[in-house]
């Protein structure tokens, strides 16, 4: 399992440099989001048989280096081919959804269009849900933004239908409502690893967002760290530091969010009177 870590580590690697050196691959000038992509490729890639650096390294651990393995090469031309293999993962989840416990026609189905049009359709949600916890509603537009991948890796059932979870909620034992049960990327030691969780599920956004403001202010851990808060920044480092999300740089990601020129675009806009929010 080491093993496999290390060469998801590595191929991640790969790519970052792949995209510096090709203009072509470097179509996302979001960098989070791209940073998010690059992980979830490494994952698939070698999540089976992989790329045989994983092999390598355990034959190498258990023999020595002695110059018999069976070696298999790997080069970029093999992780090109590896990546257009999966050139729709942008058009998924961040995981395929598996499993749900009601029927999805008891839930409202949110697809945005694209970035913009996510940003658009929850903006009104995030300043109600920045009201009600007294925060920068841009922080909580940015959380719900990097959650689900501006918009376009949400939660979704095995029919395809939205869970309307933004916020990567999941249902424990204490949560009776409908559910979702996804693979999910989540943070061992500083890397990233797929398991599969169950997370809560909403009729529509407005109760997905109603229960993302009650899950913070009705938990001791996180009403105490958002506690006098002093800006969307220091709202983002408070909810790491309590533990919201496995990801070391959660908060730096929210933060590059704010800061991205497509996200101060639309907010800027929709802030000033812009255009309206699309109807969900």
């Amino acid at each position: 399992e080491a093993a496999r870590q290390f060469e998801a580590l590595f191929v991640q690697m790969m790519l970052k440099s792949m995209r510096d050196a090709n203009s072509v691959l470097a179509e996302d000038k979001d960098t989070t989001y791209q940073e998010m992509f690059d992980q979830q490729i490494a994952l698939e890639l070698t999540r089976e048989k992989g790329l045989g650096i994983a092999d390598l390294l355990v034959r190498q651990m258990m023999q020595g280096v002695s110059g018999q393995e069976d070696s298999k090469a790997v080069d970029q031309g093999l992780l090109t081919d590896r990546i257009e293999q999966h050139s729709d993962a942008r058009a998924l989840p961040s995981e395929a959804a598996e499993t749900a416990t009601a029927s999805p026609a008891q839930r409202q189905d949110f697809r945005p269009d694209g970035p913009e049009s996510f940003l658009q359709q929850i903006w009104d949600l995030a300043k109600h849900a920045g009201e009600a916890l007294g925060v920068d509603p841009r922080a909580v537009a940015a959380q719900a933004t990097l959650e689900t991948g501006w918009g376009q890796r949400l939660i979704r059932d095995h029919a395809g239908i939205s869970g309307n979870n933004l916020f990567g909620i999941k249902a424990d034992s204490s949560w009776d409502g409908e559910r979702v049960g996804v693979r999910t990327l989540e943070y061992e030691n500083g890397l990233p690893k797929q398991q599969h969780a169950q997370f809560r599920a909403y009729p529509d956004l407005q109760q997905g967002f109603q229960d993302y403001v009650d899950f913070l202010k009705n938990s001791p851990r996180y009403a105490e760290a958002i506690a006098g808060v002093r800006d969307a920044v220091d709202f983002a480092r408070s909810l790491q530091d309590a533990g919201y999300a496995t990801d070391p740089d959660y908060a730096a990601k929210i933060e590059g969010i704010m800061q991205s020129p497509r996200f101060a675009r639309v907010i800027d806009g929709l802030m000033q009177g812009g255009d309206p929010p699309t109807s969900m």
